[in-house]
């Protein structure tokens, strides 16, 4: 297992760029933007880490910013930690047997979504290319809201 990211929404994508890059520090290795699902995401690393973060899109801290924003109250600014595994389907077997809720089963061999005890949302992704669908992650619908 590897730690990914940390994703934050932000309201102000200018403000949050001024105080992450220009006063923090951290420097944009990536940048993705969707039109269809009317967001964009950038990838920021500290400098310390940035040829890892280059290499490895890790460690990195995910701005999430929707075009159609809204505030973001009672925590929902903080979206989720990211974690890449070996198997994801084995992982997310080894965490239903223990008893965790998979919130988000990965039906698609690629994410799945789960939280931890105090309720802070883990996104577990693939390592590499998906893997191909099967049972009975295939067939699960969503078992909470993630």
């Amino acid at each position: 297992m590897r730690y990914l990211h940390t994703m934050v929404r932000v309201k102000d994508l200018d403000a949050s760029l001024h105080f992450w890059v220009k006063l923090f520090g951290l420097v944009e290795i990536r940048r993705y933007e969707n039109e269809k699902g009317r967001f964009t995401l950038i990838f920021l690393a500290a400098p310390g880490d940035l040829d890892h973060a280059k290499a490895e899109l890790s460690p990195c801290l995910e701005l999430t910013y929707n075009w159609d924003t809204e505030d973001y109250t009672g925590g929902r600014n903080f979206g989720h930690l990211a974690y890449e595994v070996d198997d994801i389907y084995a992982t997310c077997q080894h965490l239903m047997d223990s008893g965790v809720i998979i919130n988000r089963p990965p039906r698609d061999g690629h994410m799945a979504f789960v939280r931890s005890p105090d309720g802070i949302s883990i996104e577990i992704l693939q390592k590499g290319e998906s893997l191909a669908s099967q049972e009975p992650w295939a067939s699960m619908g969503n078992t909470g809201a993630w």
